[in-house]
């Protein structure tokens, strides 16, 4: 298996403004770790050398011998002779009903299985036998789930048939295969800031120049619609990658003069309009409701990706693709090159969910709004400064916090039980350090730890906040 090298140079994209008010290695070491809790260093990983690494951010070869020390007297790293200095990730001591790390996760917003869960895993189980006795080796889905996918997309406002649904090992699955059959190393991706961490890694990774476009939780809309349409304009990006309903991790949903405007910007510049509606069925008392981005697409080319893992269950690694044939066809090429399909027994489990699936939204919508009644009653009297927006669905709110300490909170959490993402995981450049993702997924009991690790975590991480990181770049 190969290992996972990081090079100076990407080292230093992920690291941002990294300099604190303290000393230069425990700021550096601070922050290696930060990387390492929320994902952006995998565990195991090898750091760059230390001469290499110091020459690159201008500071003593003495300066990142030091933080590598810290870090490995934190257990965030090991190092051997010969092998250098590599990540790791420390465990803690399991206790009765605690998250295996020992640490209460805020990480992921997810909820658990849905009680019908049991119910479609007996089901689907007795539909597998005809299966047995083919390969099990299938990349574009199962037809009953294709059936299932596009009868849903029907019912919902926007004509489908199976031939143009394509399913995925997840959501994820999705963007990584769209990055990949629509992106050409250089050309520019329009993707909203902040977003989901896991797209503009993907495009990221093949090889895409990223634009970005602000989504606010301020304001009537959103989206900054005069910008978007300035930005496309000058850029012509391949692809735009959006979130139009409970963006993660704004919250917010795009009004419907807003998606008018988007799909006639992206028609005028010829740019595939990838809308990512794994969320949009989230809705807990959302004013208005609206169908797929791609009823009203007009001119412009819209492809749709979702996924069971947020409405239905995290453990089903299912998701999906709906577009037009040609595309199907082209994608499920591309798609034979990735891996050999998705699981058929989960497919079989989703097709049977989507047959109660009114009443698995049912059970989600409840349990999100008890998550957002626990927040909104918690938080603004535990931090009277904090503005925790008002969502009406979705699966996680965007706290604003009132200084830029996100990284350091998220540290001095972990060290208080708590798991907490860092706004810088949504954005680009060392952004949104005045920013806070918390789920909606938890129970009132859980948000009432989370609330008060976040207290005692808040006095030592608000005494040195990070630098300002200057305007972002359209085009990073």
């Amino acid at each position: 298996m190969s290992e996972t090298v990081i090079g100076a140079r990407a080292l230093l994209d992920l690291l941002g403004e990294w300099r604190g008010a303290g000393p230069s290695y425990e700021a550096l070491a601070d922050r290696l770790r930060l990387l390492v809790i929320d994902g952006r260093l995998p565990s195991g990983a090898r750091l760059p050398a230390e001469r290499e690494l110091a020459a690159d951010l201008g500071v003593s070869r003495t300066t990142v011998t030091a933080a590598y020390q810290r870090l490995r007297e934190q257990r965030f790293a090991v190092s051997r002779q010969g092998s250098g200095t590599r990540t790791a990730l420390p465990g803690a001591v399991r206790t009765p009903g605690a998250h295996p790390s020992g640490l209460l996760d805020f990480t992921k917003a997810a909820l658990p299985a849905p009680s019908m869960m049991p119910d479609a895993v007996a089901e689907a189980s007795t539909l597998l036998s005809p299966l047995l006795l083919d390969s099990g080796y299938d990349t574009l889905g199962l037809t009953v789930l294709r059936e299932a996918v596009a009868r849903r997309f029907t019912e919902r406002g926007l004509p489908t048939d199976a031939d143009q649904i394509l399913v995925t090992v997840g959501a994820q699955q999705a963007i990584a295969l769209l990055a990949r059959a629509l992106v050409s190393r250089g050309d520019r991706a329009l993707i909203e800031a902040p977003t989901y961490p896991h797209a503009y890694d993907a495009l990221g990774a093949a090889g895409a120049r990223i634009v970005t476009v602000p989504v606010s939780t301020e304001g009537v809309d959103g989206w900054d619609v005069d910008v978007l349409e300035s930005v496309m304009r000058r850029t012509s990006p391949a692809i735009a990658y959006l979130m139009p309903d409970f963006q993660n991790p704004t919250g917010r949903s795009m009004s419907a003069a807003v998606r008018r405007r988007v799909l006639a910007a992206a028609a005028a510049q010829g740019t595939i309009v990838v809308a990512d509606e794994t969320p949009a069925e989230l809705d807990i008392d959302r004013p208005e409701s609206f169908p797929p981005l791609a009823t009203a697409a007009g001119g412009a080319h819209v492809i749709t990706i979702g996924s069971a893992s947020k409405t239905m269950w995290g453990g089903l690694r299912v998701g999906w693709i709906r577009a037009e044939r040609a595309m199907i066809r082209r994608l499920h090429g591309v798609r034979a090159t990735m891996d050999l399909g998705t699981p058929v027994l989960e497919q079989l489990v989703v097709a049977r969910l989507f047959d109660r699936f009114d009443a698995v939204l049912a059970e989600r919508r409840a349990a999100l709004a008890a998550g957002r009644e626990a927040l909104e009653a918690r938080l603004p009297a535990a931090f009277p400064d904090w503005t925790v927006p008002h969502v009406h669905g979705g699966l996680a709110v965007w706290a604003h916090i009132g200084a830029p300490v996100s990284s350091q909170l998220a540290l001095a959490a972990r060290s208080e039980g708590l798991l907490v993402t860092a706004g810088p995981r949504f954005g680009v450049d060392g952004a949104f350090e005045r920013f806070l993702r918390l789920p909606l997924t938890s129970a009132p009991a859980q948000v009432d730890r989370a609330v008060a690790a976040l207290q005692r975590a808040w006095p030592a991480a608000s005494r040195h906040p990070l630098p300002e990181p200057g305007a972002l770049a359209a085009v990073v």
